[in-house]
């Protein structure tokens, strides 16, 4: 049973972390980058909430049954471009930040197939997809899909 429903108890907060969600969406971060970024940290995370959501909304955009599968060991498939492997590296050292935190290898991956902007963008969706399941893992979020 889900504990508490934050957009509720404190709505004011909850109104600035959509504003900072519709940024990222309508930052320069690709689409498809974004939802694999989105569904794996939610998937490392084990926020069933963010993970039911994320897979409709990449479904929805197009991806693969075959790729959705193969997120789960993304390094291993040829099912994902070079680009879009180099977010995932970022989006798990990111999310599990060990004492090396991101390396200067991964970053400079990252710097390979990302400008500026997109950078910006990748580092603010892992962010916000984090914060977002700190949010859905204690609090019990139910997802749409029981």
């Amino acid at each position: 049973m889900q504990r508490m429903n934050m957009a509720e108890a404190a709505p004011e907060v909850y109104k600035g972390w959509v504003a900072a969600e519709i940024a990222i969406i309508n930052g320069p971060l690709d689409a498809t980058v974004r939802h694999l970024v989105k569904l794996r940290v939610s998937q490392l995370n084990g926020c069933l909430y963010c993970i039911d959501m994320h897979t409709d909304e990449a479904r929805k955009a197009g991806e693969t049954d075959l790729r959705l599968a193969h997120l789960t060991a993304w390094w291993e498939s040829a099912q994902f471009t070079g680009t879009e492997k180099a977010a995932l590296d970022y989006a798990e050292a990111a999310t599990r930040l060990d004492r090396q935190g991101v390396t200067d290898e991964v970053w400079a991956a990252v710097e390979k197939h990302f400008d500026e902007g997109e950078r910006a963008g990748l580092v603010a969706v892992t962010a916000q997809i984090n914060m977002w399941n700190r949010l859905g893992v204690p609090l019990h979020m139910e997802p749409l899909h029981h």
